[in-house]
């Protein structure tokens, strides 16, 4: 169950579609197939979104306006990645730079780096060195943690820890400061959300699978979750505005009840993955 579900959308003007997508492949492993895409599907979802006549930018851009420092450019839309699969740096990348499609990737560095460890089952990855050749294809990159837990499950020491090393991995490997992050599966709290702005990001995206907006909060950024089953019609709508609702809004009695039935769950086996 992710953070958020999905509700109707009346089409407001503002709302900017932030698309995640994880492994684009035809055999992916079946722990990830639901949330996998086709080449063939990815190709037909990035022709509508040029064809939509939106403005793909980076997460950075839609930071910028956030934070008050510089307007958002006509329609955006963004496109973004989480883990960090091994069709990541190779043909994923090749189909956005034929389009000139800008694309924020979120690295979970323990399933990238040597030696690291993380919750993600097997499958297969790109690695840590790729990560600047990512940059060079034209997309931004930011952390997905180390090793994918459950973020709002943790402890404060946990947590830090989740936050500033995958930071630290990465910038380590880029030469320069990363300022955004990406919550495994969405989870987050008020917890989770203070401790990522102390640790030095700029902006954390969420799932809620919900429409962002130019309301948005910089901690919990809407994003549209594209799984295996959605269609061509699905992501038409999204880049029109409905299908979804639009974010920011309050979290319902669901979403908190699942966080703490979780929670509670984390007590007695402690971290889990956050799939």
């Amino acid at each position: 169950m992710n953070e958020g579900a999905a509700h109707t959308s009346d089409g407001a003007g503002g709302h900017i579609p932030v698309f995640l997508y994880h492994a684009v492949t035809d055999d992916p492993p079946a722990w990830i197939a639901e949330f996998t895409v086709s080449p063939k599907e990815f190709a037909a979802h990035l022709d509508a979104i040029v064809d939509s006549g939106r403005t793909p930018v980076t997460i950075s851009v839609l930071a910028d306006h956030l934070a008050g420092r510089a307007p958002l450019p006509p329609r955006p839309v963004l496109l973004t990645f989480d883990d960090g699969f091994a069709d990541l740096p190779g043909p994923t990348a090749e189909a956005l730079a034929e389009r000139a499609l800008p694309a924020t990737a979120y690295l979970t560095t323990g399933a990238i780096a040597p030696g690291g460890r993380s919750l993600l089952p097997p499958a297969p990855m790109m690695t840590l060195g790729e990560a600047a050749e990512l940059e060079r294809s034209g997309m931004e990159i930011g952390s997905h943690t180390v090793t994918h837990a459950q973020l709002d499950t943790l402890s404060a020491r946990e947590l830090t820890y989740e936050l500033r090393e995958s930071k630290a991995v990465l910038e380590d490997a880029l030469g320069h400061p990363v300022r955004h992050l990406a919550y495994p599966h969405g989870y987050n709290s008020a917890k989770v959300r203070s401790l990522s702005a102390r640790a030095g990001y700029e902006t954390a995206t969420a799932v809620r699978h919900a429409l962002s907006s130019d309301r948005d909060e910089r901690y919990r950024i809407a994003r549209l979750i594209v799984r295996q089953s959605h269609t061509l019609a699905d992501v038409t709508a999204w880049l029109d505005g409905g299908g979804a609702r639009i974010a920011p809004y309050r979290d319902g009695p669901r979403t908190v009840a699942w966080r703490w039935y979780r929670r509670g769950r984390a007590v007695l086996r402690g971290p889990e993955f956050a799939g």
